[in-house]
Protein backbone atom coordinates (compact mmCIF):
# COMPACT_ATOMS: atom_id res chain seq x y z
CA UNK A 1 0.00 0.00 0.00
CA UNK A 2 1.22 3.30 -1.12
CA UNK A 3 1.01 5.69 1.68
CA UNK A 4 2.33 9.63 2.35
CA UNK A 5 5.97 10.48 2.96
CA UNK A 6 7.25 13.76 4.49
CA UNK A 7 9.39 16.33 4.31
CA UNK A 8 10.27 17.69 7.50
CA UNK A 9 11.88 20.55 9.82
CA UNK A 10 10.35 20.56 12.93
CA UNK A 11 13.27 21.65 15.42
CA UNK A 12 13.02 22.17 18.91
CA UNK A 13 10.56 25.27 18.94
CA UNK A 14 7.55 25.04 20.63
CA UNK A 15 4.09 25.01 19.47
CA UNK A 16 2.07 23.22 15.97
CA UNK A 17 3.74 21.87 13.24
CA UNK A 18 2.55 23.53 10.20
CA UNK A 19 1.80 20.67 7.92
CA UNK A 20 1.23 21.38 4.43
CA UNK A 21 -0.82 18.50 2.62
CA UNK A 22 -0.72 17.24 -1.30
CA UNK A 23 -3.09 18.27 -3.62
CA UNK A 24 -4.98 15.54 -6.04
CA UNK A 25 -2.64 15.93 -8.74
CA UNK A 26 0.25 18.04 -7.40
CA UNK A 27 2.69 16.73 -4.69
CA UNK A 28 4.45 18.70 -1.59
CA UNK A 29 5.91 21.13 -4.41
CA UNK A 30 2.88 23.29 -4.65
CA UNK A 31 3.91 24.90 -0.64
CA UNK A 32 7.46 25.64 -1.78
CA UNK A 33 6.84 29.46 -0.76
CA UNK A 34 5.05 29.13 2.62
CA UNK A 35 7.29 26.07 3.75
CA UNK A 36 10.24 28.10 2.46
CA UNK A 37 9.01 30.57 4.96
CA UNK A 38 8.10 29.37 7.72
CA UNK A 39 10.73 27.40 7.60
CA UNK A 40 13.13 30.30 7.77
CA UNK A 41 10.94 31.94 10.89
CA UNK A 42 11.47 28.78 12.82
CA UNK A 43 7.96 27.64 12.85
CA UNK A 44 7.83 23.40 13.08
CA UNK A 45 6.73 22.91 9.51
CA UNK A 46 6.39 19.46 7.31
CA UNK A 47 4.77 18.62 4.09
CA UNK A 48 4.09 15.82 2.17
CA UNK A 49 5.72 14.40 -0.97
CA UNK A 50 2.72 12.41 -3.28
CA UNK A 51 0.13 13.87 -4.90
CA UNK A 52 -3.20 11.53 -3.85
CA UNK A 53 -3.17 10.00 -6.74
CA UNK A 54 -0.46 8.43 -6.32
CA UNK A 55 -1.66 6.86 -3.33
CA UNK A 56 -3.04 3.47 -2.98
CA UNK A 57 -6.77 3.44 -4.75
CA UNK A 58 -8.26 2.18 -1.29
CA UNK A 59 -6.59 5.51 0.67
CA UNK A 60 -7.06 8.18 -2.17
CA UNK A 61 -10.68 7.12 -2.09
CA UNK A 62 -11.74 7.86 1.38
CA UNK A 63 -11.21 11.25 3.05
CA UNK A 64 -11.40 9.49 6.18
CA UNK A 65 -8.66 7.35 5.26
CA UNK A 66 -6.22 10.45 3.45
CA UNK A 67 -6.60 11.99 7.03
CA UNK A 68 -5.56 9.12 8.45
CA UNK A 69 -2.43 8.78 6.22
CA UNK A 70 -1.49 12.60 6.86
CA UNK A 71 -1.82 11.74 10.40
CA UNK A 72 0.67 8.61 9.99
CA UNK A 73 3.22 10.45 8.05
CA UNK A 74 2.84 13.39 11.20
CA UNK A 75 3.21 10.25 13.71
CA UNK A 76 6.72 9.11 11.94
CA UNK A 77 7.87 12.48 11.89
CA UNK A 78 7.27 13.01 15.61
CA UNK A 79 4.58 16.19 14.75
CA UNK A 80 1.26 15.69 17.57
CA UNK A 81 -0.15 19.26 17.21
CA UNK A 82 -0.68 20.35 13.75
CA UNK A 83 -2.04 23.35 11.96
CA UNK A 84 -2.98 21.64 8.47
CA UNK A 85 -3.13 23.84 5.30
CA UNK A 86 -4.54 21.98 2.85
CA UNK A 87 -5.99 22.81 -0.90
CA UNK A 88 -8.71 21.19 -3.21
CA UNK A 89 -9.28 17.95 -2.52
CA UNK A 90 -7.16 18.19 0.54
CA UNK A 91 -9.12 20.78 1.67
CA UNK A 92 -12.33 18.25 2.85
CA UNK A 93 -9.57 16.04 4.19
CA UNK A 94 -8.74 18.84 6.39
CA UNK A 95 -12.42 20.12 7.40
CA UNK A 96 -12.58 16.28 8.17
CA UNK A 97 -9.81 15.69 10.32
CA UNK A 98 -10.48 18.98 12.76
CA UNK A 99 -13.73 17.40 13.17
CA UNK A 100 -12.54 13.79 13.99
CA UNK A 101 -9.63 14.46 15.27
CA UNK A 102 -9.61 18.03 17.60
CA UNK A 103 -6.83 16.85 20.03
CA UNK A 104 -4.52 16.64 16.99
CA UNK A 105 -5.69 19.94 14.74
CA UNK A 106 -5.12 22.83 16.31
CA UNK A 107 -6.18 24.89 13.31
CA UNK A 108 -7.08 24.67 9.11
CA UNK A 109 -6.61 26.73 6.04
CA UNK A 110 -8.57 25.44 3.63
CA UNK A 111 -8.32 26.59 -0.94
CA UNK A 112 -10.43 25.27 -3.49
CA UNK A 113 -12.48 22.20 -1.77
CA UNK A 114 -14.84 20.68 -3.98
CA UNK A 115 -17.91 19.16 -2.42
CA UNK A 116 -20.61 22.20 -3.06
CA UNK A 117 -20.48 21.78 -6.83
CA UNK A 118 -19.92 19.22 -9.73
CA UNK A 119 -17.03 17.36 -10.22
CA UNK A 120 -13.93 19.53 -10.47
CA UNK A 121 -13.29 20.63 -14.19
CA UNK A 122 -9.43 18.84 -13.96
CA UNK A 123 -9.21 19.90 -17.66
CA UNK A 124 -9.51 15.83 -18.32
CA UNK A 125 -12.39 14.01 -20.39
CA UNK A 126 -13.40 10.89 -18.19
CA UNK A 127 -14.81 9.48 -21.99
CA UNK A 128 -12.54 6.80 -23.00
CA UNK A 129 -13.17 7.99 -26.50
CA UNK A 130 -11.84 11.42 -25.55
CA UNK A 131 -9.20 12.45 -27.57
CA UNK A 132 -7.19 14.22 -24.50
CA UNK A 133 -4.62 12.19 -22.72
CA UNK A 134 -2.82 13.28 -19.50
CA UNK A 135 0.01 14.22 -21.37
CA UNK A 136 1.39 16.28 -24.53
CA UNK A 137 0.47 20.42 -25.42
CA UNK A 138 -3.11 19.93 -25.09
CA UNK A 139 -3.64 18.43 -21.97
CA UNK A 140 -1.26 21.21 -20.44
CA UNK A 141 -3.08 24.02 -22.04
CA UNK A 142 -6.34 22.42 -20.80
CA UNK A 143 -4.84 21.89 -17.11
CA UNK A 144 -3.62 25.31 -16.85
CA UNK A 145 -6.85 26.88 -17.73
CA UNK A 146 -8.47 25.01 -15.36
CA UNK A 147 -5.66 26.12 -12.43
CA UNK A 148 -4.94 29.26 -12.83
CA UNK A 149 -6.27 32.61 -13.37
CA UNK A 150 -5.83 33.78 -17.03
CA UNK A 151 -4.77 30.58 -18.09
CA UNK A 152 -1.08 31.67 -17.56
CA UNK A 153 1.13 28.66 -16.47
CA UNK A 154 2.93 28.15 -12.95
CA UNK A 155 3.75 25.07 -13.53
CA UNK A 156 7.49 24.09 -14.66
CA UNK A 157 8.15 21.77 -18.27
CA UNK A 158 9.20 19.58 -15.89
CA UNK A 159 6.35 19.24 -12.84
CA UNK A 160 3.78 18.87 -16.22
CA UNK A 161 5.74 16.08 -16.97
CA UNK A 162 5.96 14.44 -13.43
CA UNK A 163 1.89 15.20 -13.84
CA UNK A 164 1.40 13.41 -17.24
CA UNK A 165 4.13 10.94 -16.12
CA UNK A 166 1.96 10.24 -12.84
CA UNK A 167 -1.69 9.77 -15.05
CA UNK A 168 -0.44 7.30 -17.63
CA UNK A 169 -0.37 4.75 -14.65
CA UNK A 170 -3.93 3.34 -14.45
CA UNK A 171 -3.78 2.53 -11.08
CA UNK A 172 -3.30 6.61 -10.98
CA UNK A 173 -6.66 7.01 -12.69
CA UNK A 174 -8.22 4.88 -10.64
CA UNK A 175 -7.22 6.61 -7.87
CA UNK A 176 -8.21 9.97 -9.22
CA UNK A 177 -11.61 8.55 -10.17
CA UNK A 178 -12.33 6.80 -6.85
CA UNK A 179 -11.30 10.42 -5.20
CA UNK A 180 -13.58 12.18 -7.11
CA UNK A 181 -16.24 10.06 -6.32
CA UNK A 182 -15.95 10.51 -2.37
CA UNK A 183 -16.58 14.42 -3.20
CA UNK A 184 -19.70 13.43 -4.44
CA UNK A 185 -20.64 11.29 -0.89
CA UNK A 186 -18.82 13.66 1.33
CA UNK A 187 -21.39 15.85 3.29
CA UNK A 188 -19.89 19.10 3.80
CA UNK A 189 -22.42 20.78 6.04
CA UNK A 190 -22.37 17.84 8.68
CA UNK A 191 -18.49 18.15 8.59
CA UNK A 192 -18.10 21.92 9.11
CA UNK A 193 -20.64 21.53 11.84
CA UNK A 194 -17.86 19.38 13.88
CA UNK A 195 -15.20 21.83 13.08
CA UNK A 196 -14.71 23.82 16.38
CA UNK A 197 -10.70 24.93 15.82
CA UNK A 198 -9.80 27.84 14.45
CA UNK A 199 -10.43 28.12 10.27
CA UNK A 200 -9.36 30.45 7.55
CA UNK A 201 -10.53 29.72 3.94
CA UNK A 202 -8.32 31.70 1.41
CA UNK A 203 -9.75 30.98 -1.98
CA UNK A 204 -8.80 32.23 -5.47
CA UNK A 205 -11.53 34.52 -6.81
CA UNK A 206 -11.28 33.53 -10.37
CA UNK A 207 -11.06 29.47 -9.48
CA UNK A 208 -13.20 27.38 -12.39
CA UNK A 209 -12.06 24.25 -10.63
CA UNK A 210 -14.06 24.56 -7.41
CA UNK A 211 -15.91 27.93 -7.56
CA UNK A 212 -16.13 29.86 -4.47
CA UNK A 213 -19.69 31.83 -4.69
CA UNK A 214 -21.26 27.81 -3.35
CA UNK A 215 -18.62 27.92 -0.44
CA UNK A 216 -19.15 31.56 0.41
CA UNK A 217 -22.75 31.05 0.93
CA UNK A 218 -22.21 28.00 3.25
CA UNK A 219 -19.32 29.57 5.02
CA UNK A 220 -21.90 32.66 6.03
CA UNK A 221 -23.70 30.34 8.67
CA UNK A 222 -20.23 29.92 10.69
CA UNK A 223 -19.16 33.38 11.00
CA UNK A 224 -16.06 32.50 13.61
CA UNK A 225 -14.33 31.18 10.20
CA UNK A 226 -12.01 33.69 8.77
CA UNK A 227 -12.49 34.02 4.70
CA UNK A 228 -10.00 35.95 2.07
CA UNK A 229 -10.67 35.84 -1.61
CA UNK A 230 -7.65 36.36 -3.54
CA UNK A 231 -8.09 38.81 -6.00
CA UNK A 232 -6.13 37.80 -9.18
CA UNK A 233 -5.59 34.01 -8.47
CA UNK A 234 -7.57 30.49 -9.63
CA UNK A 235 -7.40 27.52 -8.11
CA UNK A 236 -3.59 27.48 -6.65
CA UNK A 237 -3.66 30.62 -4.62
CA UNK A 238 -0.24 28.97 -2.88
CA UNK A 239 1.14 29.24 -6.01
CA UNK A 240 -0.23 32.32 -8.22
CA UNK A 241 -0.44 34.36 -5.39
CA UNK A 242 2.22 32.99 -2.99
CA UNK A 243 3.00 36.44 -1.46
CA UNK A 244 0.20 37.08 -0.14
CA UNK A 245 -1.39 33.50 0.85
CA UNK A 246 1.95 33.32 3.03
CA UNK A 247 1.56 36.94 4.24
CA UNK A 248 -2.11 36.03 5.87
CA UNK A 249 -0.67 32.59 6.85
CA UNK A 250 1.66 33.39 9.66
CA UNK A 251 -0.49 35.83 11.35
CA UNK A 252 -3.03 32.47 11.31
CA UNK A 253 -0.73 30.34 12.88
CA UNK A 254 0.98 32.48 14.97
CA UNK A 255 -2.36 33.03 16.63
CA UNK A 256 -3.34 29.07 16.53
CA UNK A 257 -0.15 28.80 18.33
CA UNK A 258 -1.16 31.61 20.44
CA UNK A 259 -3.90 30.07 21.86
CA UNK A 260 -1.14 27.08 23.62
CA UNK A 261 0.34 29.30 25.92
Amino acid sequence: MIDFTAEHRLGDSPGPAVVFMSALFAGGWIWEHPYRRLEAAGRPVLRTHEAICALDRRIAGSIEQLGDALLRACDAAGAAEIVLCANSLGGLVAIDLAGRRPDRVLGIVVSGAPGLTADPDVGLSFDRRGSVRPFGDEFGERMMAALFHGGRSLFSAERMAEVGDMLRRPESMVSMARSLKATRKYQVRAALDRVACPAMYVWGRHDRMTPVDPWLEVLAEYPRNEVLLVEDSGHIPMVERAEEYTAVLEPFVARCAGALA
